[in-house]
């Protein structure tokens, strides 16, 4: 069942309203002896997760389908960085992993049940309702968490204010009414949190072709007065572009970023070069983000405006907020607060 990005909160009746976490989609078969940890585009995942495998195979049931998403928490806040460390091709790497940074898997749909029976066709308020049962009867715990919900509103507002240090990137709301639309986005929306970022410019790469500018890098200052880079920005037109090699070219010839430096290829990427160069960091720009973690944007930026106003030095990680979690509804969490 995916999701339907949105501006703002629906209101009225019929809604039921969730955390959006930040972590791997995962729906969780088990059948006997037989579990299958399985991504949302039909990856397997429970090589990588031995010990949410181990989890789902200690619920005292014999056969069911859950539907969640797979999260590590450090020091109070979602880590997706290590997440994505746990895909490596190395059992021993992913089990040493498994310990240091044990996942969780927070559960808020149930699609077959402790009987074997198909609860796709039944709308979410009885699933929500059995799903609750269910973790109640089968004593379901440990790795495993009923993801917090709630039919009123101004939880979901609050939700969006309070969550923000947590890595929580804003709220999932479905129609109560609505049946299990595996593929579809007619019953379920997400509104993700933007924010803003004044950032350096500390360096810029070329666009495909190698003619124009295809994005450029930003950059904030960290405790030690180190400029570090944390994402990039690629939002204009191709005018926009044209007119970048005016304001970007002159400040070539400079070290760029004097902490964390823009890499080369990722098992990620491959193809595209990702050659870049470095500029004197006096340019100021602020840029719209939906989520920061791992000391990055997760996502490309978008650029607002240039900040002439702005000293360079004033672009800190500060801006961003503090890195501590919020309490309820994250606080059952390994590593949230007591």
């Amino acid at each position: 069942m995916e999701a339907e990005l949105v501006d703002h909160i629906p209101d009225g009746d019929g809604w039921l309203y969730e955390p959006k976490w930040d972590g791997f989609r995962c729906l969780a078969f088990k059948d006997g002896d037989g579990v299958v940890l399985q991504s949302k585009s039909g990856q397997p995942l429970g090589r990588y997760f031995p010990e949410l495998v181990r989890a789902v195979a200690s619920v005292r049931a014999p056969r069911f389908v859950l539907d969640g998403e797979i999260v590590i928490a450090r020091d109070g806040r979602l880590a997706f960085d290590d997440l994505l460390q746990r895909i490596h091709p190395a059992e021993s790497r992913v089990a040493k992993l498994s310990r240091e940074t044990p996942s969780d898997y927070l559960v808020f749909d149930l699609l077959v049940d402790a009987r074997g029976r198909s609860l796709v066709e039944r709308p979410l308020s009885r699933r929500r309702e059995r799903l609750g049962a269910f973790f109640e009867q089968t004593r379901a715990g440990g790795n495993l968490h009923l993801s917090p919900a709630d039919e009123d509103r101004r939880t979901a507002v609050r939700w969006m204010k309070e969550l923000a240090p947590t890595g929580c990137d804003g709220v999932i709301a479905k129609r109560l009414d609505a049946d299990y639309r595996s593929g579809d986005r007619t019953g379920m929306v997400k509104i993700k949190r933007m924010r803003t970022a004044d950032c350096v410019v500390g360096g810029f790469r070329y666009d495909q072709h190698g003619r124009e500018i295809g994005s450029l890098l930003l950059g904030l200052y960290n405790r030690e007065g180190a400029l570090d880079h944390v994402g990039f920005t690629s939002s204009f037109t191709d005018d926009e572009r044209r007119a970048l090699k005016n304001v970007v070219l002159p400040l070539r010839g400079s070290s760029g970023f004097t902490g964390k430096a823009p890499g080369g290829l990722s098992r990620w990427s491959t193809k595209r070069s990702m050659a870049w160069e470095p500029l004197r960091p006096t340019l100021v720009c602020e840029v719209r983000f939906d989520h920061f973690s791992g000391d990055r944007f997760r996502h490309g930026t978008k650029f607002l405006r240039w900040r002439p106003d702005k000293d360079p030095s004033a672009c800190t990680f500060e801006q961003l907020g503090p890195a501590t979690a919020a309490g309820p509804p994250f606080d059952f969490l390994r590593g949230g607060p007591e």
